[in-house]
């Protein structure tokens, strides 16, 4: 179970995540960081010994492509980070211009499909087309346990919208709900997380939205998911950032061990 640190974008710093409400977040306050800089929180998270971070960019995904931070992106790969990136795609070419970006060398790992930003199937199978499998990221966006669709999507549930990403080539799912996002209740997507694991042997799980401590994310590796999005309990020490890091890459405790007591 790999835990992936994320980063919320917003004016051009890092913000907290609550319940999927955009217009109340506000500049992320850390024990990791002394400001909300994106440069300041990436460098902290390599500092500790994490080499992947989901950058969520909250001004490209509400305001258009225009509005993606191409400049950002290319300081949190240049601060050592392996990247995966949602920038709110509507077109198989904003996708193209992620796939062809680069920074220092180094390319942006993952480019992420959000449910909430693609129009319907069709768009999600012309990314797909430019995108290869191994960086192609869908990510199943929920509000409440429903998703959050445009017109093309409309009528079919989270499995029937799983089916169809698989259809056009996704091999790496993040199953989120919004309405979890730094509330510090839990996850709650564990019973569509074990469903969508019995899909297709070949689909990577990821989930996130309310992580809270060691004892969630051993809930949702049960669940079948291979990774976790986390953002809050990092940042106010309800997780142990180092252990995180350590879990991530293969010095995780047994199944069950919790390391930190408790409750993104």
């Amino acid at each position: 179970m790999r835990v992936i640190p994320v980063l919320d974008l917003m004016g051009g710093q890092i913000v907290r995540g609550v319940g999927g409400q955009r217009d109340h977040y506000r500049a992320i306050e850390s024990r990791l960081c002394a400001d909300a800089r994106p440069e300041s929180v990436a460098k902290a998270f390599v500092s500790l010994g994490f080499r992947q971070a989901y950058l969520a960019d909250l001004d490209a995904i509400q305001q258009g492509a225009h509005a993606a931070s191409f400049a950002t992106y290319g300081s949190l790969l240049q601060a050592g980070l392996d990247l995966w990136v949602d920038a709110g795609l509507q077109s198989a070419a904003q996708a193209r211009r992620l796939v062809e970006f680069e920074a220092g060398g180094r390319a942006i790992s993952g480019i992420v499909a959000g449910l909430e930003s693609l129009a319907g199937p069709r768009t999600l199978f012309a990314i797909g087309q430019v995108v290869e499998p191994r960086r192609l990221i869908f990510s199943l966006d929920l509000k409440h346990g429903k998703p959050l669709v445009g017109a093309g999507w409309a009528g079919l549930s989270p499995m029937q919208i799983a089916a169809l990403a698989l259809r056009a080539g996704v091999r790496r799912m993040i199953v989120l709900d919004l309405a979890s996002v730094g509330m510090g209740a839990g996850v709650g997507t564990e019973p569509l997380c074990r469903r969508l694991s019995c899909l297709d042997s070949r689909l990577e799980i990821v989930g996130g939205g309310g992580v809270r401590s060691m004892a969630d994310l051993d809930v949702l590796e049960r669940a079948g998911c291979n990774s976790a999005l986390v953002a809050s309990a990092l940042h106010d020490g309800r997780l142990s950032p180092r252990a995180c890091a350590a879990r991530s890459n293969g010095a995780s405790p047994p199944l069950g061990v919790a390391l930190f007591q408790e409750g993104r």
